[in-house]
């Protein structure tokens, strides 16, 4: 039970400070765009009702899932296709290269273009950035197969899908939840900034007519929630590569112990 506290007491013990520091730094300003903390925390439930939750956190969180699976799937198959081959990854490395070495938001417009200005643009765009890092992180996971249990699998009569789930993709696993780790954060950005275009709904949305409208202790409590919804995110993230690298995690802590 005690190592449980104390991690507990170890993950809260910097967040405590910070808001600590907040508080007092600010509780006497009279800046209209710094408020006082108190004031940002009492206008939070009066501006994210639940009303408000279902219109706006909704849709903003089922576009970053839907682009989120998008580009996981996309560039989990991309990935493995492009790292297992040589040949390929030999004629697609230099484009993949250069299309990730633009940055997406660039690319909003263009999606625009293509997508219109509904949801579909919106999930492109958080598929098209979140994209590079699982396939990157795939690409290096499929290289990086120990070839000695390849070869072990390959004697033993595994090929085909059974090879490809149960040695490539459970051995490149590690990289590529380092790839959906990192791709997570980028989604939220992209998120917010797919709604900052010709959007009616979203947190994007809503904190732009926050500041628009000069709502400035409004326009802090979006932020805020942004805050708390990637961090209830990040949790859910770490319980489900917990549980998916199992295997991983015990092998590393069995690798510790071992003289």
């Amino acid at each position: 039970m005690r190592p449980v506290l104390l991690r507990l007491a170890f993950a809260v013990a910097l967040p405590a400070v910070l808001v600590a520091v907040w508080w007092v730094a600010s509780a006497g300003s009279t800046n209209v765009y710094w408020p006082p903390l108190r004031t940002i925390l009492g206008t939070f439930p009066d501006v994210w009702t639940a009303e408000r939750l279902r219109a706006d956190v909704g849709p903003s969180v089922l576009r970053l899932a839907a682009g989120y699976a998008t580009a996981a799937v996309a560039g989990v198959a991309l990935g493995t296709v492009v790292g297992s081959y040589r040949r390929v990854r030999a004629v697609c490395e230099p484009v993949l290269e250069f299309l990730r070495a633009v940055p997406p938001p660039v690319l909003v417009p263009v999606i625009m273009l293509f997508a219109g200005i509904g949801d579909t643009m919106k999930i492109v765009v958080i598929a098209s950035g979140c994209v590079w890092p699982i396939l990157l992180n795939t690409v290096e996971g499929v290289r990086a197969v120990d070839p000695v249990m390849a070869e072990t699998a390959r004697c033993y009569g595994i090929t085909g899908p059974a090879r490809l789930r149960e040695v490539v993709l459970r051995s490149a696993s590690p990289q590529i939840f380092a790839g959906l780790r990192q791709a997570l954060s980028i989604g939220i950005i992209l998120m917010v900034i797919s709604e900052m275009f010709a959007a009616s709904n979203g947190l994007g949305f809503t904190i732009v007519q926050f500041q628009r409208g000069f709502a400035i202790p409004d326009m802090w409590t979006g932020i805020l929630l942004l805050g708390l919804l990637g961090f209830l995110l990040s949790v859910l993230f770490r319980l489900v590569e917990r549980r998916v690298l199992g295997w991983y995690h015990g092998l590393r802590e069995a690798g510790r112990r071992s003289p």
